[in-house]
């Protein structure tokens, strides 16, 4: 069964095929610390992504300006997480990986201007399932602090899938990019809808 979408938002405007399983949901509940943590994790990967696209493709002066910008957020964010974790005592560690990252970038295409455009879409699906998530996460979590801890995240989730949609039309036609980002969504969501043991926040 797959959980109805916040009312702010709509799939259309994530470019999402599904909603995210009410089994997910069960696995924060069960497992929420790790979550967290994950969480914490999850904004490392996103400066990471966002630096190696600056460097592959330093070119590119817009994508170079606004990955600057999405840095710079997502290092705040990673911050915010671990403060989180150490006000809540739980220790930050390194966690296995679970498997939807993998599985996404799998599908990447290996020549440009091809493998430019499907990193930037890849990026863009994982920002706007984290947007998802975390609406999911104000509206569910009965903790009042993380309700608005992750109330007041979702939007710049969203603005960053946008972003990085937006430099993917950048090394092809709107329509090329665009039938892409469908193709990719629906093997997302086939990804969300496969699952992954690991109680992460893309699991």
């Amino acid at each position: 069964m797959f959980l109805t979408a916040a009312p702010e938002y709509h799939l259309g405007m994530l470019h999402l095929h599904s909603t995210s399983p009410e089994r997910w949901l069960s696995q924060v509940d069960q497992n929420l610390n790790v979550i967290l943590i994950d969480h914490a994790h999850c904004e490392q990967k996103a400066a990471s992504t966002a630096m190696h696209l600056m460097f592959e493709y330093v070119e590119n002066e817009e994508l170079r300006d606004e990955m600057t910008e999405i840095i710079a957020e997502e290092l705040e964010h990673f911050h915010m997480v671990l403060a989180l974790l150490k006000q809540r005592n739980i220790r930050f560690y390194k966690l296995k990986p679970g498997t939807y990252g993998r599985k996404l970038m799998e599908l990447c295409r290996r020549q440009e201007p091809h493998k430019a455009i499907d990193r930037l879409l890849i990026a863009a699906l994982f920002e706007a399932r984290s947007c998802e998530r975390f609406v999911l996460l104000r509206d569910h979590l009965q903790d009042s602090q993380l309700s608005d801890f992750y109330g007041s995240l979702y939007e710049s989730e969203a603005r960053h899938h946008a972003t990085y949609v937006r430099l993917a039309q950048s090394y092809g036609s709107v329509d090329a990019v665009n039938c892409r980002l469908e193709g990719l969504a629906a093997a997302e969501a086939t990804v969300v809808a496969d699952g992954c043991e690991l109680p992460r926040v893309h699991s």
